[in-house]
C-alpha cells in the first residue's frame, strides 16, 4: 500500500537482558530486577546510544491503515513479513490459524510449557478474530477492541507474611483494603503491597491478623493476594474487620444494596476525594491542563488554593510565584494550561466532572443527546434513560449529582470561568424525521454505506439505533455476513429483517 502503519512490541531478549546485567556488576552498579521494567526504563532514557546498545528487539504484529488489500489478519502479518518487517513467524509456531476452540487451547497448552525455553519472555496468548470484517462488526468498547482477548497463563506464586492493612480512599470515596506484605520477590520485582479489593474478598479469604499468605501477579504484573497458609496461622490471632468509618475523615460508611464497595459520602470534605477529583479533573482525557499533575495539586492543596475544581480558574500569579518549586516560567505555563483548558470540548468537560459511572463513551452520549450542560441537569431519571447505553445505575447517579446544591455552584463558577458547557453548534447536525419513532439494529457490511455511515444516517432522520435486538427493535437491517445470533434472535421475537435495498425503500416512503 501506498501508506500504512505496522504496530508491535519492544522487548529485551533473555540474553541481552543477562549480558547487561553481568556488566553493571562488573561496574559495581546495581542490577535490574527484570527485562520487562528495564525494556520500558530503557526506552525512556534521553540518551538514545545508550539506548541502542542494550540490544532491544521487537515484533510487529498488527497492519493498520486504509483500504489495505487483505481481508484478514494473518494474511497481513504473513505480507508484512515478506516486505521484509519483522513479525511472528508461523514457522517456529508464533502465530497460527485456529478454526475452533480446540486448536486455540492446543497452542496455548503448547505454549504454556514451551515458553520456558523461548529466548524472551511472554506471559500469555492473545486469541483475535482473524477476518477483518467482523473485527469491524464486533467494534472497540472505550478501552479495548471487541475482537481480541488475551488468555493469560497461570502466574508464579510466593507466600509472604501479612503485616497489616490499610485502606485507601478513592475520588468516588470508593474504600480499597490494601496488604502490606513482608517484602518478597516476585517475577522480577519486590512486591510489599496488594489490594484485597473489598470487605467481600477479606470475608471470603478469612484473613487473619499475621496471616502467611500466597501471592500471585495478576497477568505478571499486579500482586494479588489467591489464599492463606493456615498451617502457619497463630491461633490466637484476630480476623481483619472491615472499619465502619473513613479511615480519612472519620465519617460513617456506607455501603449500597448488591454492591461489593463501601464509600465514604463525604466527598465535599474528604481530602483524598477532594484531590482525586481535581487530579482526574486536570487528566489528559479531561480537561488535560499542562502544569496541574499530581504534586502540583497536592502542594496547592495544601497551601489552601484549591479545594473544588471551579478553584483551579481563580488562581493568580501572585498566589502561585511564593509557592516552592514555582518560579515565574512555571507559573506562566500553568496558568496557560487553565487558560487552554477553556476551549475543551463540551463532552471532555461532562466526563472531566467526575460523576459517577460517567466514563468518556457516557459522557458523550449524553452531550450529543442534551446538547447542553443545563438540559442534562434539568433532565428526569426516564429521560435519562432514554439515552442510548444509559441504564437505570447511570442514570440515578446523573440525576442525583446534579440535585446537590454544591454541584450546582460548581456549574456556575465554570461557565463563569469560560468553560465550555455546551455543545460547539459544528457538532450539531439538525435531525431530519423521516425515520421519526423506528429502532434499527445495524448488522452485516452494506454496499453504498459504511455501517458508521448508516448508523449515522439513520439518527440524523430521527430514527433509533441500538446495538443489540430487543422486543423494543423495529427493524434489523442485515447486510452481507450479518451476525447469525441477531438473525435468529430477530426471528424469535418477530422483528422484522430488512435487506439494505428495502432500508432505501423505507426512505422513499
Amino acid at each position: 500500500p501506498a501508506r500504512f502503519e505496522i504496530r508491535g512490541e519492544i522487548f529485551f531478549p533473555r540474553k541481552n537482558f543477562e549480558k547487561l546485567n553481568r556488566e553493571r556488576e562488573a561496574a559495581g552498579e546495581p542490577l535490574f530486577a527484570n527485562p520487562r521494567n528495564t525494556a520500558s526504563g530503557t526506552l525512556k532514557l534521553q540518551d538514545s546510544s545508550i539506548v541502542a546498545k542494550r540490544g532491544l528487539d521487537c515484533f510487529l504484529y498488527a497492519v493498520a491503515g486504509d483500504a489495505l488489500p487483505f481481508a484478514n489478519h494473518f494474511e497481513s502479518i504473513q505480507q508484512a513479513g515478506e516486505w521484509g518487517l519483522k513479525v511472528p513467524s508461523e514457522k517456529e509456531n508464533y502465530i497460527r490459524r485456529c478454526s475452533d476452540i480446540d486448536a486455540i487451547m492446543e497452542f496455548i497448552d503448547y505454549w504454556d510449557a514451551a515458553r520456558k525455553e523461548l529466548w524472551f519472555d511472554i506471559d500469555g496468548v492473545v486469541i483475535k478474530v482473524n477476518n477483518y470484517r467482523q473485527q469491524q462488526e464486533l467494534g472497540f468498547t472505550a478501552k479495548s477492541p471487541r475482537w481480541a482477548v488475551a488468555y493469560k497463563f497461570k502466574a508464579e506464586q510466593v507466600s509472604t507474611l501479612i503485616e497489616s492493612v490499610s485502606y485507601q480512599v478513592g475520588r468516588t470515596g470508593a474504600i480499597t483494603p490494601v496488604a502490606n506484605l513482608k517484602p518478597v520477590l516476585l517475577a522480577g520485582t519486590v512486591v510489599k503491597r496488594a489490594s484485597l479489593h473489598n470487605a467481600d474478598q477479606i470475608e471470603k479469604l478469612g484473613l487473619h491478623h499475621g496471616d502467611t499468605v500466597f501471592v500471585e501477579k495478576g497477568g505478571e504484573i499486579i500482586p494479588k493476594i489467591v489464599g492463606i497458609d493456615l498451617s502457619k496461622r497463630d491461633e490466637h490471632s484476630g480476623v481483619f474487620r472491615f472499619p465502619d468509618a473513613c479511615p480519612e475523615c472519620g465519617t460513617q460508611l456506607y455501603r449500597n444494596e448488591g454492591e461489593a464497595q463501601h464509600y465514604c459520602p463525604n466527598e465535599m470534605g474528604c481530602p483524598p476525594q477532594i484531590k482525586g477529583k481535581l487530579v482526574h479533573f486536570t487528566g489528559r482525557k479531561a480537561m488535560d491542563i499542562e502544569g496541574l499533575g499530581e504534586e502540583t495539586i497536592e502542594q496547592l492543596f495544601a497551601a489552601g488554593l484549591i479545594i473544588t475544581i471551579a478553584d483551579i480558574y481563580d488562581l493568580r500569579k501572585e498566589q502561585l510565584l511564593p509557592l516552592e518549586r514555582m518560579a515565574a516560567k512555571s507559573v506562566n505555563n500553568l496558568l496557560s494550561g487553565i487558560e487552554a483548558s477553556k476551549s475543551v470540548p463540551f463532552e471532555r468537560v461532562l466526563f472531566s466532572m467526575g460523576i459517577r459511572f460517567v466514563g468518556e463513551t457516557v459522557a458523550k452520549k449524553l452531550a450529543r443527546h442534551f446538547r447542553n450542560i443545563d438540559a442534562i441537569a434539568a433532565a428526569s431519571v426516564e429521560e435519562l434513560v432514554a439515552v442510548e447505553e444509559i441504564g437505570d445505575k447511570i442514570a440515578l447517579s446523573v440525576y442525583e449529582w446534579f440535585r446537590l446544591p454544591a454541584n450546582l455552584q460548581l456549574i456556575d463558577r465554570l461557565r463563569s470561568a469560560g468553560v465550555q458547557l455546551e455543545l460547539d453548534p459544528s457538532q450539531i447536525k439538525e435531525k431530519g424525521d423521516r425515520l421519526k419513532g423506528l429502532s434499527f439494529v445495524v448488522s452485516g457490511v452494506f454496499k453504498n454505506y459504511s455501517r458508521d455511515g448508516i448508523k449515522e444516517f439513520i439518527e440524523n432522520n430521527g430514527g433509533k439505533v441500538s446495538g443489540s435486538v430487543s422486543k423494543k427493535t423495529g427493524y434489523l437491517l442485515a447486510g452481507d455476513e450479518a451476525g447469525p445470533s441477531k438473525l435468529t434472535k430477530a426471528q424469535e421475537l418477530g422483528v422484522k429483517i430488512i435487506s439494505e435495498e428495502e432500508f432505501d425503500k423505507l426512505l422513499a416512503e
